[in-house]
């Protein structure tokens, strides 16, 4: 059956389907409310699909589809399809091996370790932790109250009773109570585990409560050993709780998700809440499939997310609304309180993360983050060619004295400072940024036409419109407009103007993109001020100091290094001037001061 006549005979009830390629692969795993409806739309003409989409839709050769009874069996169906085929075209939750979860085996006497695999052998598995340390800690506050052993003996009760094993050194230091021996009983050793899983889970309250009691019936009992012994644990168990962060009584079972996309990549901050405070949290990367929108990618992080963790909380805080997860799962979108609090945590969790991976992109392969960052650039300002070499033009005036500008060069988004160039303004008077812009701009642009030098593909104007427009008028003199990119930014609000278009853009002002942008504008206004300062210094030194007849600039910038000012080089006496600028020039500025 031709392509067109399995989509016309497809059902409108829910299902899945499967794009295929030539070779028989399956290359897209989907969902629908109505299958037909939803297979149609990738193949209608006036549909505004992104590139990877009509990448996609090239390559399907052949489909495949199963109808469901609801939309939760859709989703369902469509999550273990995309686990087994890992479609290219999907959305992809980069896999935890990183991260390390506590394995609680499942044998006679269970062990509790840490591991990097999950083996679907039985065992229970808590985590991931992005975190070791709290890891670590959990593991050896669970050791410290409950003694486990680390034997990996099978300890059955045929074993144990034909005496085939011996305790080791961490029966004689405490560390175990050695039932390889029978010295603890099954039911004693899995009461441990059953507080060890409540610890771990975060339900610290009702440990607590048991360990409070049992140490006050040891009291009663005149056991004061084992009530000291008891004490100990106790406050070992409460300084951990404390070190919690505690949010609020009336948050008590939850988890939060929040979510960010940046570039192509997505991220999912998550945090979970029990008896108030946060004992568990991580931030988890995604891979975008077809431009989904966040709410459906929100959507596929949490049921995955949960179906690994087999999260039991029937309460999700989340920034917006979703599908539903389940009939008992319930979705809060806070606005306010402690309930926003914690989502705003996950969300700052969020940007440490990215922070922190670009502080690694940047140590570990620089050249990776800035193509990374120029790409940015040229998808935001829908450039047709990368900008690995940028310029950056600003003005600088005070109440129109000494007008300079300034052009700072950036290649392959790094400062190139041996390119940077300053400019004195000629042909202006007074405080024109306009037409000091276009006479810095055909000084610049004429001068490397003519020298046959590398010219940038993106310009950049510190200003708005007027300035941009300014700018274009000596591009266009010198035969380039057209041929580079030239664009104004603003400072007030960062708006991004285009030549011809009144209307600005606005790029995110979390896009590494824009920042390289501010970079380029703050860097090209600290060359100019600097400058200008320079200027002004000389422009002091001339109209005062070198009036005086034989004294030239080197000699009175010697003077004010000295004296710190003109107004104590006129105070000064004919000795001290000597000791400056020898006993001809000492004579005449004294003279020159004081007849």
């Amino acid at each position: 059956m031709e392509l067109s006549e399995k989509i016309n005979s497809l059902p409108n009830r829910p299902g899945i389907y499967q794009f295929k390629d030539a070779d028989g692969k399956v290359i897209y795993v989907g969902k629908a409310k109505k299958l037909r409806n939803r297979v149609k739309s990738y193949f209608n003409e006036n549909s505004q699909h992104n590139g990877k989409t009509r990448m996609l839709v090239r390559r399907i050769e052949d489909l495949e589809y199963m109808e469901v009874e609801s939309e939760q069996d859709a989703l369902l169906l469509e999550n273990n399809l995309i686990k087994e085929f890992k479609p290219r075209y999907n959305i992809l939750l980069k896999d935890d091996k990183t991260f390390p979860w506590l394995c609680l085996k499942k044998e006679p006497f269970p062990r509790i370790f840490s591991t990097r695999n999950k083996v679907n052998d039985g065992s229970e598995y808590f985590g991931p932790y992005a975190s070791v340390k709290l890891m670590k800690t959990l593991l050896s506050l669970a050791t410290q109250l409950y003694p486990l052993r680390t034997c990996n003996f099978l300890l059955t009760e045929k074993n144990i009773a034909a005496g085939k094993f011996k305790v080791c050194l961490e029966y004689h230091i405490g560390n175990c109570k050695g039932p390889c021996e029978g010295l603890q009983s099954e039911e004693d050793y899995m009461d441990g585990i059953k507080q060890i899983r409540k610890i771990i889970k975060g339900n610290t309250r009702e440990v607590i409560e048991n360990l409070e009691a049992t140490m006050n019936q040891a009291a009663e009992d005149l056991e004061f050993e084992k009530a000291h012994d008891l004490k100990l644990k106790l406050e070992a168990l409460k300084k951990y709780q404390s070190s919690s962060t505690v949010v609020s009584p009336t948050v008590k079972d939850a988890e939060i998700y929040a979510i960010r996309q940046e570039m192509k990549k997505i991220y999912i901050g998550y945090l979970r809440v029990v008896d108030g405070a946060v004992i568990h949290g991580h931030v988890r990367e995604m891979k975008a499939g077809l431009d989904e929108p966040l709410e459906e990618l929100l959507h596929f992080a949490i049921v995955k997310m949960r179906e690994e963790s087999d999260s039991p909380s029937t309460e999700i805080i989340i920034p917006i609304q979703i599908e539903p997860i389940g009939a008992e799962v319930i979705q809060h979108i806070p606005q306010r309180g402690d309930k926003r609090s914690l989502l705003e945590l996950a969300e700052r969790n969020i940007k440490y993360h990215i922070l922190e991976r670009r502080k690694q992109d940047r140590m570990v392969d620089p050249e990776t983050h800035y193509s990374r960052v120029l790409n940015q650039v040229k998808e935001d300002l829908r450039l047709n060619e990368l900008p690995v070499h940028i310029e950056c033009f600003d003005n600088s005036n005070i109440q129109g004295t000494h007008p300079v500008a300034a052009c700072v060069v950036f290649k392959n988004g790094k400062p190139s400072k041996k390119d940077y160039r300053h400019f004195n303004i000629k042909t202006v008077e007074g405080p024109d940024d306009f037409a000091s812009m276009e006479e810095v701009i055909q000084r610049r642009y004429g001068r490397l036409l003519k020298e046959g030098s590398e010219l940038p593909q993106l310009i950049i104007i510190d200003g708005g419109k007027g300035q941009l427009s300014s700018a274009l008028k000596s591009l266009e003199a010198v035969g380039l407009r057209g041929k580079i990119t030239m664009i104004g930014i603003a400072k007030r609000l960062e708006e991004i103007y285009f030549p011809g278009d009144s209307i600005p853009i606005y790029i995110d002002k979390r896009s590494e993109s824009l920042k390289l942008i501010q970079h380029l504008r703050n860097e090209a206004h600290r060359f100019g001020i600097t400058h200008h300062r320079n200027r002004r210094s000389k422009a002091a030194i001339g109209t005062q100091l070198t009036e005086i007849p034989g004294l030239g600039n080197a000699s009175a910038e010697k003077l004010l290094n000295h004296f710190g000012s003109v107004k104590n080089v006129k105070e000064a006496n004919e000795e001290q001037l000597q000791n400056v600028v020898g006993p001809a020039l000492s004579k005449k500025i004294f003279a020159y001061f004081n007849s």
